[in-house]
């Protein structure tokens, strides 16, 4: 008949079945199991980002000191003074300077291990300015080999097509290390995401207790005059009643419970010295600097007797983590912007103006100007000086 199909059992017979694709993959959770959040940029973002202090703070940390260190441009013979690129880095559009783009462009690339610059080239083909992009919003579209021939940028349903031609593409993609993706980089976001995810935890765990009164859940248990019984239902509903108009909420916090006859009451949560949440929240907190690279001393987290003082807790954060940060950014960005060029450019950190480093760098230029032994330009080359002009080279 017509209709067989509709009947139960009997999916032989339908002329079609339609169904998501991605129904056989689906993960389902049970109840009882551990919920984490979400390992997207966006969820990342919100839950660890705006959502987290030591995350905003850590991120905000490095992004900042990273974007205020100088920058230099040479090659193999000269350091520049003046050079198109720098004056490009120096004002890359016409509504930020060059620490406002930098800090966005650290920002991206420790949210998402992703970081996108757009580069607005002019008649000539030369960059007139450079826009960083939303690392969520891009995508990267490889081809037959494996390596990306376009990346889309989506807004709102509407995308735009940025083509890497054989001349080089106007997109610089900036990526962190990730060991199983070929495209996309890994974020410290989501290495301390099970971190963040505890450290959010115990903070909502604290709210809830500070809205009971900073007490525990309980239970009322009722013996009757025998020992034994249970009350009845009208009983049972108008104790319910009661409970929830004058006693939960904020507003009754403190609020003292009047019990009847055989009503009594029975913590069932442990105290906080019991759960020692805050000594977890501390822990999760530590983690989440550790990921980022951020001494937990900078972040004013308690305990941690790693470094003798904050200067040389200060010291290890710019040459451990600032510095190789700046370096690595900077050498793609000047090999992107030499395609444009046609010149072999350096774009790198000025250390000497690293004020953090002053006193290794004082020690460091004593140590090779009292280096007898070895020529100025071999000098230069340890101190990261471009080479002599051939005239004032040494015989």
């Amino acid at each position: 008949m017509v209709l067989d199909f509709l009947r139960k059992g009997s999916e032989r017979d339908a002329p079609e079945q339609k169904a998501s694709a991605t129904g056989p993959v689906v993960a389902f959770q049970s109840n009882g199991r551990v919920a984490w959040s979400a390992r997207d940029t966006v969820s990342l973002t919100r839950t660890g980002f705006a959502g987290n202090p030591v995350g905003f703070r850590s991120i905000k940390l490095i992004a900042e000191a990273a974007s205020a260190i100088p920058l230099v441009l040479q090659d193999c013979t000269q350091r520049y003074e003046s050079h198109p690129v720098l004056d490009l880095v120096r004002r890359p559009n016409l509504g930020q300077g060059r620490a406002e783009l930098f800090e966005a462009l650290f920002c991206q690339l420790l949210l998402s291990g992703n970081a996108y610059v757009e580069a607005v080239l002019g008649e000539e083909g030369l960059p007139l300015e450079l826009h960083v992009l939303r690392s969520d919003r891009m995508r990267v579209v490889p081809g037959p080999d494996g390596w990306p021939i376009a990346y889309e940028y989506s807004v709102g349903g509407r995308k735009h097509r940025f083509d890497v031609g054989a001349a080089g593409s106007s997109i610089c993609h900036v990526k962190s290390f990730h060991p199983q993706d070929d495209h996309y980089g890994l974020s410290p976001m989501q290495a301390a995401a099970m971190a963040i995810d505890v450290h959010n935890s115990a903070s909502r765990w604290s709210k809830s207790l500070l809205d009971n009164a900073a007490r525990p859940s309980g239970a009322l248990v009722y013996r009757s005059t025998d020992g034994y019984g249970s009350m009845a239902e009208d009983q049972f509903q108008r104790l319910s009643e009661e409970i929830e108009a004058n006693y939960q909420g904020a507003r009754n916090a403190g609020r003292p419970m009047v019990l009847e006859g055989g009503l009594d009451w029975k913590p069932m949560g442990f105290s906080p010295s019991d759960m020692e949440f805050q000594k977890t929240k501390e822990a999760a907190a530590r983690e989440i600097a550790l990921a980022f690279g951020v001494p937990p001393m900078l972040l004013g987290i308690q305990g941690d007797a790693t470094y003798a003082n904050y200067q040389e807790a200060n010291r290890a954060f710019f040459r451990l983590t600032v510095l190789p940060l700046v370096t690595r950014v900077s050498s793609v960005l000047s090999n992107w912007l030499s395609e444009f060029t046609s010149e072999i450019l350096d774009l790198k950190p000025d250390l000497d103006q690293v004020s953090a480093l002053a006193a290794e760098r004082d020690a460091q230029w004593a140590r090779v100007s009292n280096a007898d032994f070895l020529t100025n330009g071999e000098k230069r080359a340890l101190l990261g000086l471009p080479a002599l002009p051939e005239g004032e080279r040494d015989e």
